[in-house]
């Protein structure tokens, strides 16, 4: 199975250590792939959580760049945010042999909440979308971090495969 190019990673280093350049240039780099565009995700077309907007950029990208349980402390994630220009390609090329993409649900504040998630195994980085009924969202991104968390999703996909071949999907 042939792998699955990403772009190459967008580092503070390359702005001279200045955080505020490099959240801009990262931002600019979202805005191109989810604002300035028009991507789907499979035919359906992907919308995006503007609201609440935060110093001036949409609450997508915050939950693509920072990290944090709770939504008015996140924080600065560096390895999310230099790989800001990974989400659009595995979106746009999901059906890629080498992409895994599945569905999971997971029980959060407002119920059960259903997701796509894509993954791309060998750089450790999962994509996950949040269907709606017209459109999908873009929910958030990021690398995943320790063996354990990474064979847990790679079991639920596998789960995942096995009840769509069971189901003769």
């Amino acid at each position: 199975m042939e792998d699955f190019e990403l772009p190459e990673i967008i580092e503070l280093s390359e702005f001279g250590g200045n955080f505020t350049t490099y959240l801009e240039a990262v931002y600019e780099i979202f805005k191109h792939d989810f604002v300035d565009s028009k991507p789907s995700f499979r035919g359906k077309k992907l919308g995006l959580k503007k609201f609440p907007i935060v110093e001036g950029k949409e609450y997508t990208f915050y939950h693509m760049t920072h990290e944090g349980d709770i939504e008015n402390d996140r924080i600065p994630d560096l390895r999310r945010m230099e790989r800001i220009s990974w989400p659009r390609p595995m979106i746009d090329e999901s059906e890629h042999t080498y992409l895994k993409v599945w569905r999971n649900t997971r029980r959060g504040e407002g119920g059960i909440k259903s997701r796509i998630l894509i993954l791309h195994e060998s750089e450790r980085y999962l994509v996950v979308l949040d269907e709606r009924k017209d459109y999908i969202l873009p929910w958030t991104a990021y690398l995943i971090r320790g063996e354990t968390k990474l064979a847990r999703y790679l079991k639920e996909y596998e789960v995942y495969k096995n009840a769509e071949t069971a189901n003769g999907n």
